[in-house]
């Protein structure tokens, strides 16, 4: 077969196969067993492309549609495939704050000019404010729009265990900005803290002499390489990450879950879609930026993010790949990390839906300002949950409670949670790698070469491939 027909005839087999099931829900004409070895034979050729083609985002796309199968077809064995997952996510989270350590710090202290780092932090600070605020309109807007929760009624067998509610003051919050103790920073994952520490390490180096600053400088650099290596290293094990992943979920969950819970999921989507397309794509245009290369670039931090429910498994990746868009260093360093506390586009898009969600299945009647209060809320309380899987739940649990709604209909949305998690994760993802060119656009450093490559790939020879 030749090669340019290889994707065609791909692609036409994947049709057939979802086709033959789509045909089956509403005229039953083949057996359990026909259907499973179409299912085999499409994977086959999945695979075999995957081969011919040699791209990791591709065998991410494969390793998600076998984990797919194996959940749904051996949901015992699925159920075993997770610890594939947990590995992966213990390898990326060995990278992360050595990573922000020494890209931030690089980036502060190798250029000593404390002025422009100020102007990156409130240009940062001002289009993650913009784009969270459209997010939560257009939340807002959607769940409004569909009424997804309005006559829902209690399973009576829904008895599922919920996570304990922790709630935080606003001193409490803001103290946990900053970090008693680095080490403990490191070893819970705490992103923001270490970005804090880093960046008050940064300005501390670029206040010392050249003699005194540059063996750290040398050492930031180099550890930042190092990481980066390390990253091409374990993203040859994404693929078993991924599958293990979603064979998992599929396995613990099955592919049938509460028909709001359905609407509620197709709400979420919807209205991130709609978010993707009238603020992305017009922010991608208003800063010129190439949008072809950019999709490029985002799609495997995007796939890897969705996979897993967690921003912490796309961050090296996405900070390597914007590199290779034309962002600087020093900016990717800075805007990305502190994009992961502050610039949770999904996230507070979906804690709009969900909080209104379950008003609605309360019956409580909110106003447009009530809701306001109560999602603005939510966007504090939200800062800093982004690398952790479904840990925007808990915050919503919290926030649900202090508003005085009823809990039972959370029953609802934690059967379907993991689902929804890959939308806004993913989206976050996006968020952070479009504000990383929007501010280097805006600071005049972005490479407009680099960008406009023909295959944006070639402008590094460390890309996993």
């Amino acid at each position: 077969m030749k090669n340019k027909y290889l994707s065609l005839f791909v692609v036409c087999t994947s049709v057939f196969v979802l086709g033959c099931h789509i045909l089956q829900n509403y005229f039953p004409v083949f057996s359990d067993d026909t259907l499973m070895l179409f299912r085999f034979v499409g994977l086959s050729f999945l695979i075999y492309f995957g081969i011919w083609k040699k791209k990791l985002p591709t065998w991410i796309l494969i390793a998600m549609l076998i984990g797919i199968e194996i959940g749904y077809d051996f949901p015992q064995i699925a159920l075993q495939l997770d610890v594939l997952s947990k590995v992966f996510l213990k390898l990326i989270k060995t990278i992360i704050a050595p990573l922000i350590f020494a890209t931030l710090v690089f980036g502060i202290a190798g250029h000593s000019n404390l002025k422009q780092v100020g102007r990156i932090a409130w240009k940062s600070i001002l289009y993650f404010y913009i784009a969270t605020t459209c997010a939560l309109f257009i939340g807002l807007a959607a769940i409004n729009l569909t009424k997804a929760g309005v006559g829902i009624a209690l399973p009576a067998d829904t008895k599922q265990e919920m996570p304990p509610i922790q709630k935080q003051t606003w001193q409490d919050m803001v103290l946990h900005i900053f970090p008693d103790n680095i080490a403990k920073s490191v070893v819970e994952g705490q992103v923001l803290q270490v970005v804090i520490f880093s960046i008050i390490f940064g300005i501390a180096l670029a206040m010392l002499s050249d003699r005194l600053r540059k063996p750290m400088l040398d050492f930031s650099e180099s550890l930042a390489e190092v990481m980066f290596k390390f990253t091409n290293i374990i993203m040859y094990f994404a693929p078993f990450g991924v599958g293990g992943a979603i064979a998992y979920t599929v396995g613990k969950m099955g592919l049938k879950v509460l028909l709001n819970g359905i609407y509620l999921v197709l709400t979420l989507y919807g209205a991130l879609t709609v978010f993707v397309l009238l603020v992305f794509i017009p922010v991608c245009y208003l800063f010129r930026l190439n949008i072809k290369n950019m999709f490029k670039v985002i799609s495997e931090p995007f796939t890897l993010a969705f996979a897993t429910a967690s921003s912490e498994s796309a961050l090296p990746k996405a900070m390597r790949n914007m590199e290779l868009y034309g962002v600087p260093r020093k900016i990717v360093s800075f805007v990305m990390p502190l994009g992961y506390s502050f610039n949770l586009d999904g996230t507070t898009l979906y804690l709009s839906l969900a909080s209104i969600f379950v008003a609605q299945a309360c019956h409580m009647d909110l106003s447009f300002g009530q809701q306001l209060f109560i999602v603005f809320t939510l966007m504090i309380t939200s800062k800093g949950v982004a690398g952790v899987p479904r840990a925007s739940f808990v915050i919503l649990l919290g926030t649900v409670a202090s508003f005085g709604m009823q809990e039972w209909p959370l029953y609802i949305i934690l059967g379907i949670d993991a689902l929804m998690d890959m939308g806004r994760t993913s989206v976050n993802v996006m968020g952070n790698c479009i504000a990383s060119a929007v501010v280097a656009r805006w600071e005049g450093e972005l490479d407009e070469t680099k960008m406009n490559s023909k295959n944006v790939f070639e402008n590094s020879v460390s890309h996993v491939e």
